[in-house]
């Protein structure tokens, strides 16, 4: 166990360094970001609309209740397509740096949308998926939340390597999902270890800057009594908060891009130690 953990930090700091050479890298999650936003606020009306018809209804819950689903298929989906889409972009450009590259963003954004196609297939089966999940814990009581729970957790480290595959690969959406989840008993140390160390480590550093932030800006208004700089000091705050889930962003990304470099075919990693590689893949006993 400790020697896994050991390994996925060694491979975690590498993929820092790759971030550190390519800074554009952070582009792809903040693309994302603002997309993923843009996509809320085209279904916040027809959401907010089907809840206001449901509450004037009466009798047809049953017919708002289809309406609402399909919305929120629809949303699932557009989403996926947008986070997928990006991502794919990220792991493409990373994969080039891995490669010896100097990767640009308009290189990672021309690899996802050559593979647009099968971003949108596989953006339809999370979409399916996370739609049937919802439903079932909207009908089921606290232990098939847990369930469900359970079951969502696998689905996303089964499928945590999907993005990689389709952008190396020419497959389909359902073969992406199949060869990841095989890939996943290669990579299943590395891949839980690694993720949830970048998912705790990273929580906890927002958690600070949401403090350090915090607290300067109340400082800052009982020592200045200014609102222009309270606000400005302010706006920091909160450009730190999203500097730091961009940067998660694009590490998990870089993350799993070697992942499945040299699960799939043992090659080499530039930036990376082989030999932190090779034992990271030893199959578990």
């Amino acid at each position: 166990m400790f020697d896994r953990l050991s390994r996925s930090w060694q491979l975690v700091k590498a993929s820092g360094s790759v971030l550190k050479e390519d800074k554009e890298l952070l582009v792809f999650p903040l693309i994302s970001s603002i997309a993923s936003i843009f996509v809320v606020a085209c279904f916040a009306l027809p959401l907010f609309g089907f809840g206001a018809l449901d509450g004037l209804s009466g009798g047809r819950h049953g017919l708002v209740s289809t309406g609402a689903y399909v919305v929120g298929f629809l949303f699932y989906l557009s989403q996926y397509f947008v986070i997928f889409f990006f991502n794919a972009a990220l792991v493409g450009a990373a994969m080039m740096r891995l490669d010896g590259g100097n990767p640009t963003v308009s290189d990672g954004l021309r690899i996802a949308t050559a593979k647009a196609g099968n971003i949108l297939g596989y953006a339809f089966i999370a979409a399916t998926v996370g739609l049937i999940l919802r439903a079932i814990q909207e009908r089921v009581g606290f232990i098939g939340r847990i369930i469900t729970g359970i079951i969502g957790t696998g689905w996303t480290l089964a499928t945590y390597l999907v993005v990689p595959v389709l952008v190396a690969r020419d497959v389909g959406p359902i073969d992406a999902v199949k060869e990841s989840a095989l890939l996943l008993k290669k990579t299943w140390g590395e891949n839980v270890i690694g993720q949830a160390g970048l998912g705790v480590a990273f929580v906890l550093i927002q958690l600070a800057v949401i403090a350090i932030g915090i607290s300067l800006v109340v400082a800052t208004a009982i020592l200045t009594h200014n609102v222009p700089v309270t606000v400005v000091v302010g706006v920091i705050a909160v450009v730190a908060v999203i500097v730091t889930a961009l940067i998660h962003s694009a590490l998990s990304g870089i993350y799993a891009a070697a992942l499945y470099r040299f699960a799939s075919d043992n090659s080499t990693t530039q930036g990376f130690d082989s030999n932190a590689l090779q034992m990271a893949f030893v199959p578990a006993k």
